[in-house]
């Protein structure tokens, strides 16, 4: 599990196809988070949990699956990318962000980004399978930063980045037309499962339980 508070920001050094060609080899250079790590620990990179498989002095390798380079914006790195990388949370770490789980939902394409005063607004294009699932003032993780939702549209979505988090982050790097990450709040999608679940149980009967009904009550 991660927390979507980004460490630091690594490079790529290269990335390689592996095996029949299908998936890949990534080799990222990075120095804060290889402190404590071990082969065969998660590292959240842009957002997807994968598997460090090789830790070296200045970097670290893992194994991309061809599923996680087609749903992701990780097939379109190259060497010289810069990379948002988080360490899984420990046990006695502190809470800073949202529970986020490096499986990501899908991506995103930013569509304008406008400045205002110290703070950036990013606005980003979505299906509506990921939008439906996003709620003002709630969490998404965006390349793998936890950030709120200041703005929802119909076909869109958008954050206020601070100055330290654009310091900190490789998202006001991105240009319009590039991809981004997307994983929702897992609280809003275990919600939409077990409305699911309700209505099936009741022989196809929708529940009394409704978006509205929760977004009256907070949630």
């Amino acid at each position: 599990m991660f927390t979507g508070i980004i460490e630091e920001i690594g490079k790529v050094k290269s990335i390689e196809p592996s095996g029949n060609g299908a998936g890949a080899r990534i080799k990222i250079a990075a120095e804060k988070i290889l402190s404590g790590t071990k082969e065969g620990d998660s590292v959240a990179v842009n957002g997807v949990c994968l598997t460090a498989t090789f830790i070296g002095q200045d970097f670290f390798s893992a194994d991309v699956m061809a599923e996680t380079l087609r749903r992701s914006n990780l097939g379109s790195l190259s060497a010289g990318s810069p990379v948002n990388l988080e360490r899984a949370m420990a046990a006695d770490g502190r809470f800073g962000g949202h529970i986020v789980s490096g499986h990501i939902d899908g991506t995103g394409t930013i569509a304008k980004t406008e400045q205002e005063g110290n703070a950036v607004w990013v606005y980003i294009r979505a299906d509506q399978a990921i939008l439906r699932l996003i709620v003002q003032k709630g969490s998404i993780a965006i390349d793998g930063i936890s950030l709120t939702v200041a703005k929802l549209e119909e076909a869109r979505f958008a954050v206020s980045i601070i100055p330290h988090t654009g310091e900190e982050t490789t998202l006001l790097s991105k240009k319009v037309g590039n991809k981004v990450n997307l994983e929702n709040d897992i609280v809003g999608k275990y919600v939409q499962r077990l409305l699911g679940l309700a209505g099936a149980s009741s022989g196809g009967h929708s529940s009394n339980i409704t978006e509205e009904f929760l977004r009256e009550r907070g949630f």
